[in-house]
């Protein structure tokens, strides 16, 4: 019976957070169940909804897998040179060899798909069709089920980092909270909780140079009034 597959991410712009990776398959006539179970994008779906469809999909696929990548393992591979297009495309392709479908769908984070789908054809071997587009989470009920699974593990990372270090938001430096947390905490400490924070994002390097302005300009304030 021949199986399809599909991978996406959810995280990969957050501040605060791992980037997940999920892949689910399922035999290709089951297609049909994903689409009358209501799975679509991640991103139209409320948490509690995609909680719900993330247990149907279970027991819908064949095989799903979710990997991990904490803020540490993505500054040692910005440190070493490799991007986070380069390490979506390793644990894509990391992800479909554990799956092993005849036919994959990926939904691209690179903007040329093309590009993409030569480096993972690569890794994951010629016997596996691979089919790479931009919004497949919109167009593959397979690839969107994938993206209910990333952001469902996502949400139960964020969630356990609440209860350690407080409200931090959902980790994106669009977010308010997510900022007023981040500001907050290296008011009162030298530096960022290990493995919680990316510290190779702009966004934490500048609130680094924030608070380094402000020891500038106590530093002067001080003496101002001892003169």
């Amino acid at each position: 019976m021949a199986t399809i597959g599909g991978v996406d991410e959810a995280g990969r712009g957050a501040v605060i957070g791992p980037l997940v990776i999920a892949g689910v398959s399922i035999e290709e006539k089951d297609e049909d169940k994903l689409r009358k179970i209501g799975v679509k994008d991640s991103k139209l779906l409320s948490p509690k909804r995609r909680e719900e469809l993330a247990a149907k999909i279970e027991g819908i696929a064949k095989d799903v897998m979710v990997l991990n990548v904490g803020p540490c393992k993505i500054d040692n591979y910005r440190n070493q040179g490799i991007n986070l297009n380069r390490v979506e495309s390793m644990k894509f392709a990391e992800v479909l060899s554990f799956l092993d479908p005849n036919r994959a769908y990926i939904d691209s984070p690179d903007v040329n798909t093309n590009r993409l789908k030569m480096q993972m054809q690569k890794m994951v071997g010629d016997d596996m069709e691979l089919v790479v587009e931009h919004k497949a989470d919109m167009n593959y009920p397979v690839v969107a089920a994938a993206s209910i699974m990333a952001k469902v593990a996502r949400d139960d990372e964020i969630k356990e980092i609440k209860k350690k270090y407080g409200d931090v938001g959902p980790g994106y430096s669009s977010n308010q909270i997510t900022m007023k947390w981040m500001r907050e905490w290296l008011d009162k400490n030298n530096d960022f909780p290990e493995g919680i924070v990316r510290k190779t994002w702009m966004t934490t390097k500048n609130v680094n140079g924030e608070k380094a302005q402000k020891k500038i300009g106590m530093f002067f304030k001080s003496l101002v009034k001892k003169e």
